[in-house]
């Protein structure tokens, strides 16, 4: 996980993709996990998936919330601020 603590989360959320190839994310705030098929992480605006093949982190400058991704970009989901991702058995128990 990559957290900087100076971030404030005051910065403009955007999301620019070019191409399905290229992602540009303002207003990132962490990056909770990433790999080739998947990056989590935590804007202004709530927790945002991104899905995909061969993902990389192309930038990534959280001092001032910034993220750019290269790959095969399929989806962009996001959750509901304040919610975070429980298994089934934590629900149970």
């Amino acid at each position: 996980m990559v957290k900087n603590h100076e971030f404030t989360g005051d910065t403009p959320h955007s999301i620019v993709l070019e191409e399905r190839h290229r992602l540009s994310v303002s207003g990132v705030s962490e990056v909770l996990s990433f790999d080739e098929e998947e990056v989590v992480m935590e804007t202004s605006m709530g927790q945002l998936t991104v899905e995909g093949e061969g993902l990389h982190v192309e930038k990534l400058t959280l001092d001032v919330g910034e993220l750019t991704l290269e790959g095969n970009i399929s989806a962009l989901c996001y959750s509901r601020e304040g919610k975070s991702r429980s298994s089934f058995w934590s629900k149970v128990f």
